[in-house]
């Protein structure tokens, strides 16, 4: 499982990054940065497992929730639509206050957000959501996945600890392709 999740991480970004390089091939635009971040959001809820008493009825959606300003265009909505995890229909939904996300499975906060970090992670405390955001100092403020640039690739780090700390169950195969993560 661990070589097919491999595989398909790395032939699946690979790929996405040969089209985007290959030029004059069927005139295939470069992925932007935030469409390989939106393919990461969808690909994490993969790779977790939320608390068994967490809300998780079929007929409702799989929320993956932006805080603040929105990144990523319509990119994430395209990735997911028609997708479902675990048998649930997935949603995007935006929000503008930390108290309007408590139904999210995944939060990707904005850098709009950065000098509420803190704030946010502590109202957020004990629900099962995990939090995620490209900012160097998130991780340090409790949150649990951060997106970081290596060499020009977009990579992420992973707070095991604080998703822990909410009962989240991070796979070990997502931990192990994690750089620089305390686990």
């Amino acid at each position: 499982m661990f070589i097919r999740l491999r595989k398909f991480i790395f032939y699946g970004l690979s790929g996405l990054l040969f089209l985007a390089a290959a030029p004059g091939l069927a005139q295939t635009p470069r992925p932007s940065e935030y469409q390989l971040k939106a393919a990461f959001l969808y690909n994490f809820a993969k790779f977790i497992d939320w608390p068994s008493d967490a809300p998780s009825d079929n007929s409702s959606p799989f929320v993956i929730g932006i805080l603040g300003d929105n990144p990523f265009g319509k990119s994430l909505e395209q990735i997911v639509a028609g997708k479902q995890i675990n048998g649930r229909t997935i949603s995007v939904q935006f929000f503008q206050t930390a108290s309007e996300v408590a139904r999210c499975q995944i939060l990707f906060i904005s850098n709009s957000e950065s000098k509420h970090f803190t704030e946010i992670i502590k109202n957020l405390k004990g629900s099962a959501v995990l939090t995620v955001s490209e900012n160097d100092r998130f991780i340090d403020s409790g949150g649990m996945v951060d997106f970081v640039k290596e060499d020009s690739r977009i990579r992420f780090q992973i707070n095991d600890d604080a998703a822990k700390a909410v009962r989240l169950k991070i796979s070990s195969k997502l931990l192990s392709l994690a750089v620089g993560s305390s686990r």
